[in-house]
């Protein structure tokens, strides 16, 4: 289960407000880190917790996102020891955040990444990203007479209006289908624990 308000309670009322040394270790799926992130959003707490993560998968979208260790020992050593960097944090219009890969898949309809048409017509899959230094990085793939085509964008958003579709966020498949999906870039980055260990 993905920690939940309750979960996050404890370890929230312990990050003093105002604190740069803030520092919160996630350990679990990108699913996982995701509501971690979405708890310090509400709360207003992305500006004074940085967040480290320890991937339990080594094909974790978010590590490969921010090139993060998979490695345990890695991932430990940096997450203890990194010091924090600001990266884009991608929102949704459904009230959630997207830190690793957003997909709709199959899809058909129109996906705009802010003035640039991404797509107009059926697509395999969509695939959204977040994306330094814009927000969000967009890929649409096509399959037609000439094999697998694709076209792709980075922007602050990426707008989707199509045919009744599926979409996963961060491998959590959202609970009914849609029609329109919005992704954006949050006025405020995520202190994500990314740099080189400290001595």
């Amino acid at each position: 289960e993905r920690p939940g308000k309750e979960d996050l309670a404890e370890q929230m009322a312990a990050l003093e407000r105002g604190d740069p040394h803030n520092r919160l270790i996630a350990a679990g799926t990108d699913a996982d880190l995701a509501a971690v992130v979405l708890r310090l959003l509400r709360t207003e707490r992305l500006a004074d917790v940085a967040v480290a993560y320890l991937p339990a998968d080594r094909r974790s979208e978010v590590a490969a996102a921010w090139s993060l260790p998979t490695d345990p020992a890695g991932a430990v050593d940096l997450a203890i020891r990194g010091e924090a960097d600001p990266v884009p944090l991608v929102r949704d219009d459904n009230g959630g955040v997207l830190l690793g890969r957003g997909l709709l898949a199959p899809m058909r309809g129109v996906a705009w990444c802010d003035d640039q048409l991404v797509l107009r017509g059926q697509a395999s899959r969509l695939e959204v990203f977040p994306s330094e230094p814009d927000g969000v990085a967009v890929r649409a793939a096509r399959i037609g007479v000439l094999g697998l085509r694709s076209s792709s964008a980075v922007g602050r958003a990426v707008q989707v209006g199509c045919l009744s579709a599926t979409v996963t966020s961060d491998g959590v498949l959202h609970q009914r289908p849609v029609d329109r999906w919005t992704w954006y870039r949050h006025t405020e980055p995520l202190r994500l624990v990314r740099g080189l260990p400290t001595a």
